[in-house]
């Protein structure tokens, strides 16, 4: 009973990454992109994945769109394995299990084409039926069905992206990815796209990983995860609760990511305004577990032996 529980909880995931690992190898030289990360994210959800350059999340959302393969550990979206996935299977996942956004737009949209046949173009390829009413209901959704036959550039840097989400989503895949789809346009703009994407999620139904460095961008999902040289560090939860006068607060919590072999990242603000470094002490309390810094190190004592 156990065993079906678990699989049942697993059959809900969209997205499982497990230690998983990314080595490149240049010129006799090996560089680990990811080492070891973590991450699930359940069908229905929309998480944004934040990180400074270098941080690996481009690496993992490479992975999840079939365009990189793992060194080692698990991957898996919507039930495909990334590390075991072959050509065909592989061409397949790409054109119906996932949807894509890139940054730039010219990445995104065909530049002598209208926004409709941009999205006549994956629809031909992968031979989905009713085309024609489904372009119109995405583009409808999506906020930009005056730009159907209009050209990228006739659009605005907006209206671009909100084209290129209705591309992403006319096969009907299960999982969209987004990778830094905001990162050229201005406030106003990013949140017109962030409602479409909000959208694309409540509409359509599908799961949704954001990838970005912007960390004003990821306060628009509820859900945040930080990679940290190739792990995932910390998640931020928010939610919506009503107060005792039913005002809405908009409420956040910290979490540190905890990986099987018990090793966690603290926040860089809190190591830094505790002074934390080179090692910690700790102490068991009944309900927590408490972080000090090591005085004896601050005073320059070190210990016996050293």
């Amino acid at each position: 009973m156990t065993e079906l529980l678990q699989d049942d909880r697993t059959d809900r995931r969209d997205i499982v990454c497990e230690d998983v690992v990314r080595i490149y190898t240049a010129e006799g030289v090996e560089v680990q992109a990811l080492q070891g990360l973590n991450l699930r994210i359940d069908a229905g959800e929309v998480v944004a994945v934040v990180g400074a350059s270098g941080s690996g999340k481009s690496t993992l959302l490479n992975i999840l769109s079939g365009l990189d393969t793992p060194t080692a550990g698990v991957a898996k979206v919507a039930g495909h394995d990334m590390l075991t996935m072959k050509g065909r299977e592989r061409v397949r996942y790409q054109r119906h299990t996932v949807g894509f956004v890139w940054q730039q737009a010219s990445r995104n949209l065909l530049p002598y084409l209208t926004a409709a046949e941009n999205l006549a173009v994956p629809a031909a390829i992968a031979r989905s039926k009713s085309r024609a009413a489904r372009i119109d209901l995405l583009l409808d959704a999506m906020g930009v069905g005056h730009c159907r036959d209009r050209r990228p550039a006739e659009m605005s840097g907006g209206e671009q992206q909100r084209v290129a989400i209705a591309v992403a989503l006319v096969n009907d895949p299960r999982v969209l990815l987004a990778d830094e789809p905001t990162g050229e346009l201005d406030e106003a703009t990013s949140a017109d796209v962030f409602e479409a994407i909000r959208r694309a999620n409540t509409e359509f139904g599908v799961t949704v990983l954001v990838v970005t460095h912007d960390q004003a961008v990821a306060g628009h999902v509820g859900r945040t995860v930080q990679i940290r040289d190739g792990r995932t560090a910390t998640e931020i939860l928010r939610r919506t609760e009503l107060d005792e006068h039913g005002q809405e607060q908009h409420i956040a919590e910290e979490f540190a990511v905890l990986d099987r072999a018990g090793r966690l990242q603290l926040p860089d603000d809190f190591v830094g305004q505790l002074q934390l470094q080179d090692r910690v002490r700790l102490a068991l309390e009944p309900d927590h577990i408490g972080v000090w810094p090591d005085e004896r190190e601050r005073r320059g004592e070190g210990v016996a032996g050293e």
